[in-house]
């Protein structure tokens, strides 16, 4: 008697797929990605309640107090922290790219994707797309609360700008998160590690408020952190003010940390048992 085997079919490599092959897979996973929202739209809470609940906590809690320390209200203060928020929106909505990633894993739903003759990059760039989506998607409600809290949009030009110096940054903050999402074994751990990111980078920069208080050794921090460049970039793009100084250490950060952080999640993700 003779015994077969069945070997599993074996995905193509990425270099034998062509690039309209990669961008139809892309497409398709991204359609993927979108109905899992519309099956699950409590995964888009976080987009639609965070930017309400911190520009109302930072503008009726503090915004008093610091728009004094800036010479003016409460009006004054919501004119800067807007553009800063729309900065920590970048980062913040970043991070549910490494935990959903790594949800994907523990579910399976990677070895049927390696099973299937689809370009491996594929995977990751739907996911980076989506999530693109949810922080553009945040950040349209953070400008609707804006304006409703009083501010004041003088350069529509500018705003335009704004987003898209903030999701250029996001793009590369997510090859970040998305390697975590990769080595890390949980979800759990790896939103225990984002916060660990999230919270120096965040607080320790002009988003909320000026830096010019802090500590030296605190203020030398904040000049070398991307959020401060990305914020005071946002403030000069959308109220008036220095642009350029900010606008290409912000640009110079996200294509470092591109060129550093794609093909270390590109590789794990190709290695990864």
């Amino acid at each position: 008697m003779s015994a077969t085997t069945t070997v599993p079919p074996v995905a193509p490599a990425d270099s034998r797929i062509t690039l309209r092959g990669h961008l139809r897979h892309t497409g398709a996973l991204v359609r993927r990605n979108l109905l899992w929202i519309k099956q699950d739209p409590e995964s888009m809470f976080d987009a639609l309640l965070m930017p309400v609940v911190f520009t109302l906590l930072f503008v009726f809690v503090f915004g008093g107090s610091i728009g004094q320390a800036l010479g003016g209200g409460q009006d004054q203060y919501v004119q800067y922290v807007i553009p800063g928020m729309l900065a920590m929106m970048s980062m913040t909505m970043s991070q549910g790219v490494g935990t959903g990633f790594s949800q994907d894993f523990n579910s399976g739903v990677m070895d049927r994707f390696r099973s299937l003759p689809i370009g491996r990059g594929s995977v990751l760039f739907a996911k980076l797309a989506v999530e693109l989506g949810r922080m553009l998607f945040a950040t349209a409600v953070l400008m609707v609360v804006a304006v409703l809290v009083g501010f004041d949009i003088t350069s529509w030009p500018g705003l335009f700008a704004t987003v898209g110096l903030a999701t250029l940054f996001a793009s590369s903050i997510m090859w970040v998160f998305l390697t975590l999402g990769v080595v890390m074994k949980s979800a759990q751990s790896v939103q225990a590690m984002g916060f660990l990111v999230l919270f120096p980078l965040q607080f320790g920069s002009s988003i909320f408020a000026p830096t010019k208080s802090m500590p030296g050794w605190l203020q030398a921090f904040t000049d070398y952190n991307p959020l401060s460049t990305l914020a005071d970039a946002a403030r000069g793009l959308m109220v008036g003010g220095p642009v350029a100084h900010d606008l290409w250490v912000t640009v110079g950060w996200s294509v470092a940390i591109t060129a550093v952080m794609a093909p270390v999640a590109i590789h794990k993700f190709r290695t990864k048992t």
